[in-house]
């Protein structure tokens, strides 16, 4: 009887012993450094796409203008699909 305590006890002490959490401290990090590495991807290969679109967007704030007014596309007023005569 105590033969079959100690090896359950041994195998419980195998299973939930500490020697795992070098390897999940390890994983975390290598998880964390590919996540930095897909952002400063995702910012190289936007930044220019995004500087574009606010440097537009604020032409057209401090012009006043819209694309419905320029005449650049929608539907109704200048140079639209619908407008008045």
């Amino acid at each position: 009887m105590y033969a079959v305590i100690t090896s359950l006890q041994s195998a419980v002490a195998d299973r939930f012993s500490s020697k795992d959490r070098g390897a999940t401290a390890v994983e975390y990090g290598l998880l964390v450094g590919l996540m930095a590495v897909a952002v400063v991807v995702a910012v190289v290969l936007l930044g220019p796409i995004l500087n574009d679109l606010f440097q537009s967007a604020s032409g057209a704030i401090t012009d006043g203008t819209t694309q419905l007014e320029s005449g650049t596309g929608g539907t109704g007023g200048t140079g639209g699909t619908g407008g008045g005569e």
